[in-house]
């Protein structure tokens, strides 16, 4: 019986194809749009994932305060108070950290010939490389011996790299900053935009001392990036770190730190929070279409009964029983879902590619964001198709027989 009523509506569905097909349409574009929202918000969340991880994982990040003068607070990171010994004392002192990397950071104009390019000049220790995952396509990086000599000499990054000397190998090359020559001792791999659309590859890095003495003449530090063995610990090793900091620059009691340190994991965790209420958010939006498309299954199917009384009265009258009905329409309702689901499942794939292609837009399709639509596209052709089934089981032979 089972296989049977399939058949049965299989060929209801062939003979009525344009109503089947419209009758679909609503579970076609419910799923299809399911799956191209949900893949823009994943795809939305595994940038701003990498982004924040390219940053360097199990990362804590020390920045100034805001300077204070006569009650007037300046700019947040103003502060001239964090030091190359809390660098080193938060190394020394701390448990559970693996690196621990001072920098400071300004803007200069590079000249490479008769080529210029403006960008940021970090200076910074060795351990930077680990701790923001960098790797150098070509040459080395900054080595403890220059950071002893403060020597000049310099990172490219790669956007630098290409717009100060084209496809040649910059390596061994001059480089002037703030009218003195640095020696070109390695370039690194490209790491692309940020999730904010920076670009991580226009950077220039020098050793830090150098940076500090010759480059921009000061003694304090712009951050002090550190990471953590181990993301367990990570909470407490802010505590710790602040406590530490707060202890060495004589804050007590209730005064307020000269210093924040920021946690990129919570960042991270809150980051990925607010995406995936913006997935589940564009989801919704999708399954609206779905019910849309379910009572459309409703309405196609109540017409199927009354076109189909008779053909109900004949067959009850030779022994069909309320649950042979039932099942009949109930199984040509579900196979609605379900081809539905499944052009729909094409729809939403072509859809989130055109997005991903022409839109600009980074997209992910997963088993989840095809398997969910597609088993909820089966549950409503069967919720939606109960009353109309149900009708029809309950028609009475006699009355079904005379129905005009």
């Amino acid at each position: 019986m089972f296989k049977e009523s399939i058949a049965i509506a299989l060929r209801a569905l062939v003979a009525n194809k344009l109503r089947s097909i419209l009758t679909m349409l609503g579970i076609i574009i419910g799923v299809g749009a399911v799956i191209s929202m949900v893949s823009i918000g994943m795809g939305v969340k595994e940038k701003v994932q990498n982004s924040i991880a390219s940053l360097g994982s199990n990362m804590l990040i020390v920045t100034p305060g805001a300077a204070s003068s006569q009650g007037v607070r300046s700019a947040s990171g103003s502060s001239t108070t964090l030091t190359l010994e809390d660098a080193e004392y938060i190394k020394k002192t701390i448990q559970g950290i693996d690196y621990v990397s001072p920098s400071v950071s300004k803007s200069y104009q590079i000249i490479a010939g008769n080529q210029n390019w403006t960008t940021t000049v970090y200076g910074v220790t060795p351990e930077y490389m680990a701790i923001k995952s960098l790797t150098v396509g070509s040459g080395s990086f900054v080595s403890q011996p220059d950071i002893n000599s403060r020597n000049r000499v310099a990172v490219l990054g790669a956007t630098v790299a290409e717009n100060l000397f084209g496809e040649m190998n910059p390596t061994g090359q001059n480089v002037r900053i703030n009218n003195a020559p640095y020696l070109v001792v390695g370039v690194l791999d490209s790491k692309g935009q940020s999730s904010m659309g920076q670009d991580q590859d226009d950077i220039v890095l020098v050793p830090l001392t150098t940076a500090q003495e010759r480059l921009v003449g000061i003694t304090y530090l712009n951050s002090i990036s550190i990471q953590v063995t181990k993301m367990e610990g990570m909470d407490q090793a802010q505590e710790q770190i602040t406590s530490l900091l707060r202890q060495r620059h004589k804050i007590s009691g209730t005064k307020e730190d000269d210093f924040t340190v920021r946690n990129l994991t919570s960042i991270m965790a809150m980051m990925a929070e607010t995406t995936g209420t913006i997935t589940l958010l564009l989801g919704s939006i999708g399954a609206i279409s779905l019910l849309v498309g379910g009572i459309g299954i409703m309405n196609i199917m109540m017409v199927s009964v009354t076109e189909r009384t008779r053909e109900i009265g004949i067959r009850k009258a030779l022994g069909a029983t309320y649950r042979d009905i039932m099942l009949q329409f109930l199984i040509e309702s579900v196979v609605i879902g379900v081809l539905g689901g499944i052009f729909g499942i094409f729809l939403g794939i072509l859809a989130a590619f055109a997005i991903s292609t022409f839109g600009g837009l980074n997209t992910v399709i997963s088993a989840v964001s095809i398997l969910v639509p597609f088993g909820f596209s089966i549950a409503v052709g069967l919720f939606f198709g109960i009353y109309p089934a149900r009708k029809a089981a309950l028609l009475d032979p006699i009355e079904a027989l005379r129905y005009e």
